[in-house]
């Protein structure tokens, strides 16, 4: 039940988001300096991040969470991998900091 709502409030945000009601005019002033035009995007972003807060809370799948960070698994989560992708970016940048001295010089 909850994955086809959540695939209606995509659909119906999608149509929502579109908004061709008020292209032609800034007039109300919402809080007497906001166009409703913005005032209607503000409040169609604050909808748009409860609805993906929902989707990642309600329908994340649980099966891309296992065995991440534990430090056992290896997995992209892993300490010493971690450390494997920090110690080539340090050679990276050192790498480029000496090809820079020599053509500099």
């Amino acid at each position: 039940m909850k994955r086809p709502l959540l695939v209606f409030l995509v659909i119906a945000l999608y149509v929502l988001h579109q908004d061709v009601w008020f292209w032609r005019t800034a007039q109300p002033f919402v809080f007497g300096f906001l166009p409703i035009g913005l005032f209607y995007h503000v409040c169609f972003t604050l909808a748009v991040s409860l609805l993906m807060w929902l989707m990642i809370t309600v329908a994340w799948p649980s099966q891309l969470e296992e065995g991440l960070g534990d430090g056992e698994s290896g997995g992209p989560g892993d300490e010493s991998s971690v450390r494997r992708v920090a110690t080539s970016l340090r050679h990276s940048v050192a790498d480029s900091a000496k090809q820079a001295e020599d053509q500099s010089s």
